[in-house]
């Protein structure tokens, strides 16, 4: 709801609504067990997303309850998980509630409605929103509005699914679509990088029709604000709803490539493109990079995808309070994480690279 884009800085509520009476009245009403399993899927989010976002529960007590119940049934991921085990994790789920909180879990969608409404205008004032508004010169006084809407669901089945994309590459600032798709999930599992994606040029063998009218819909949105877009959309039952799109933020090699090619298109004229760089990312063009003659006689411990352009080196961390400290001790460090989250914002700006387990080049 900020007039200014702040990706990943504002707090986000999913599945609002649902409680016991709601769940069991969706499942009598489709017979089909793959539903159930949705139900209690979007059930399960829903509490471990309210209690963390709304009352400041650790996402980590639910995740460990997702891990040993995973463990115990043998599951590698989530989607292993079925409709009773997804229901247990529910129950399990309102018991750590009420032992972190010392209440139930609220069951009125009033009330979860108006405790979500006041947590995200909080978010407006978290540390991490006040640090992103401060590196980028947004006042603080603008506020922000809350956005209530219905909800659209890509864990519905194998047919749906949630992606996050640029209508060019953030990276080098080529002409093509750049962005990650996953199967039966939602917006949360792309961007927290909970589940490692699938690059979006797969999502065209898998939902034809929808990836066909999803690069039509990305012209029309980058010749409308005549600028690079980055978009979060989903994929409910073949169909396809677009979430959001915003401006996407670019390397300074992207920016200078993609509004001299705007230019060469009759996109923007220059002076458009002159102001569509920005200076203070211009110094970014200096990042050290590996020598290539070293880097083909040296024998790689590991790959992963490069989401950003650029080398480092340092000591590794695992905490970004850990990433901040060292860094005040004048101590390069690389933050490692199992994902990144919103609440690092502070340790990766510290940290000269981030290196995660799980997520893709978008999360």
């Amino acid at each position: 709801g900020a007039r200014a884009s702040m990706p990943g800085m504002m707090d986000t509520i999913l599945n609002l609504g649902l409680n016991d009476e709601v769940v069991a009245a969706m499942i009598a009403g489709n017979p089909d067990p793959k539903f159930e399993r949705f139900v209690y899927d979007s059930y399960r989010r829903f509490i471990q997303m309210f209690s963390d976002v709304v009352m400041e529960v650790g996402k980590k007590y639910f995740e460990e309850l997702i891990d040993k119940m995973k463990e115990e049934k043998g599951a590698k991921s989530d989607l292993d998980l079925t409709a009773a085990d997804l229901k247990e994790l529910g129950r399990q789920f309102k018991e750590e509630y009420k032992k972190q909180v010392g209440e139930e879990f609220p069951s009125d969608p009033k009330v979860q409605l108006y405790e979500a409404i006041r947590a995200v205008f909080r978010s407006w004032d978290n540390p991490r929103a006040n640090v992103y508004r401060r590196d980028n010169e947004i006042p603080y006084s603008w506020g922000t509005a809350v956005n209530v809407m219905p909800m659209v669901f890509g864990n519905l089945n194998d047919n749906s699914g949630t992606g996050v994309a640029f209508t060019r590459n953030p990276a080098t600032g080529e002409k093509v679509l750049f962005g990650e798709f996953l199967v039966n999930a939602q917006g949360e599992d792309v961007v927290a990088g909970v589940r490692t994606p699938m690059p979006i040029s797969q999502m065209a063998e898998q939902f034809p029709d929808a990836f066909a009218q999803f690069q039509e819909v990305c012209k029309t949105l980058e010749n409308h604000y005549r600028d690079m877009q980055d978009m979060e959309f989903t994929v409910e039952n073949g169909k396809l709803y677009m979430l959001q799109t915003r401006n996407g933020k670019r390397t300074a090699q992207a920016a200078l490539k993609i509004a001299c090619d705007m230019v060469d298109e009759g996109m923007i004229d220059e002076k458009q493109a002159v102001l569509m760089i920005d200076p203070r990312t211009l110094d970014t063009l200096l990042h050290p990079q590996f020598d290539e003659s070293a880097l083909k006689a040296a024998t790689p411990i590991g790959k992963g995808l490069g989401a950003s352009p650029g080398a480092a080196c340092g000591k590794i961390v695992f905490s970004a309070e850990d990433a901040k400290e060292w860094n005040e001790r004048k101590e390069k460090v690389i933050l490692v994480r199992l994902e990144t989250s919103p609440e690092d914002i502070e340790g990766m700006k510290a940290a000269q690279g981030i290196l995660t387990v799980r997520g893709g080049m978008t999360s």
